[in-house]
């Protein structure tokens, strides 16, 4: 069978978002493919076939909040209104508010004084707000808190998580250890060291080192750099148990992970980038969205038929005024099946290579999606 001609296994998105047994979907991809429009639709839907849920995502565009009808989304879940009633299901939105979430993790896990003493210390305000592989942290760390409450109180029984785009998305399973590599790192022990032990571990040599730090630093940084690493050394076990939770939960089987691609080389690459890692670190992998694609012109016409009715049509000398919107409108379609033949190519070409792999075909919308009610075709065309 040629590669253009290689089916891939429907991917059942109702049959996902229906089963109980699922718990959390993460939407993972490349940027630009329409992952917060997908969470929120499949969100939508979920909560309009009977599921209590709450999606959160971690992109920092608005459109979610605009689509949901939400002015401003927080770090705290808030009700959609406008969601259908009649199956008896709800949905919150929010989204991540990264230095929100690592306050909050600082304030439960240290005294009042302790807590205090690292929010103010400016280099926890630069970890929380910039730091490398931070926000994909505090979105294992929230995901973890608002399944922890719902297990608790029954508060929802389906957490759709958007992530952030491109490969960054996958840091979503890497921040932690990469905080943990940070927070554990040499120069970092070598901060802790007058802290954590007696004096005689001052050696002449950590001295010398700090007097160095000191004449390159300044005495109030690296006083400022010490603090923090102390104070912070006393709560991360707390962040790195509680991340390993999380990890493990994204594991588990209750879990699926839906890639979204768009019938684009780059993205279809990158989609299968994200399919073998996720094998790789034994993720359970529900299957492939590929959003955006284009659609079918009406009729049988082929594309070189249509472009050959054009240029005879141009040729044919007489009435060429009357023959150019029709050339035009041949040529158009003949772009158009190109089009449409050149992503089934890309489909079929990904599906030879990941045979497993269930997928759906999200057609393309006309324009934008901002409201509820694109939001529910969206949804309709994801479970076609």
């Amino acid at each position: 069978m040629s590669a253009d001609r290689v089916p891939a296994p429907a991917l059942d998105v109702d049959a996902l978002i229906d089963d109980p047994a699922t718990g959390i979907i993460v939407c993972c991809g490349a940027g630009g493919v329409g992952k917060t429009t997908t969470s929120a639709a499949l969100a939508l839907r979920a909560a309009e076939r009977g599921r209590t849920v709450v999606v959160l995502t971690i992109d920092p565009a608005r459109r979610l909040a605009q689509a949901m009808g939400i002015a401003e989304l927080d770090n705290t879940p808030r009700p959609v209104e406008g969601v259908d009633p009649a199956a008896g299901g709800r949905l919150d939105a929010m989204m991540l508010d990264m230095k929100r979430t690592f306050d909050e993790v600082v304030e439960s896990q240290a005294s009042p004084e302790k807590a205090r003493q690292i929010l103010d210390n400016p280099f926890y305000q630069v970890l929380s707000s910039s730091f490398a592989g931070t926000q994909e942290y505090m979105a294992m760390e929230k995901l973890g808190q608002i399944h922890a409450a719902a297990q608790a109180d029954d508060t929802y029984d389906l957490i759709v998580v958007d992530t952030p785009p491109s490969r960054s998305a996958l840091d979503f399973l890497d921040a932690p250890e990469r905080l943990s590599r940070f927070l554990d790192g040499r120069f970092i022990r070598l901060m802790l060291a007058p802290a954590r032990g007696p004096a005689r571990l001052m050696t002449a040599g950590l001295g010398i080192v700090t007097s160095a730090l000191t004449r390159i630093l300044g005495a109030q940084v690296l006083r400022d750099l010490q603090t923090f690493v102390a104070a912070i050394d006393t709560v991360f076990g707390g962040f790195r148990q509680r991340a390993q939770r999380t990890y493990a939960l994204l594991q588990d089987e209750r879990t699926a992970f839906l890639v979204v691609a768009a019938p684009e080389p780059d993205a279809l690459r990158e989609a299968a980038y994200f399919v073998e890692r996720l094998g790789e670190d034994r993720m359970p992998f529900a299957g492939l969205v590929v959003n955006r694609a284009s659609v079918a012109p009406a009729g049988d016409l082929s594309a070189d038929e249509a472009a050959g009715a054009a240029d005879r049509l141009q040729r044919s000398g007489a009435g060429v005024d009357d023959h150019a919107p029709t050339a035009g409108l041949l040529r158009l379609h003949a772009d158009q099946v190109r089009l449409v033949e050149r992503e089934t190519r890309l489909r079929s070409g990904f599906a030879a290579s990941h045979p497993h792999v269930a997928t759906t075909v999200v057609a393309a919308l006309a324009g934008d999606v901002h409201d509820l009610d694109g939001l529910r075709r969206v949804g309709d065309l994801l479970a076609e």
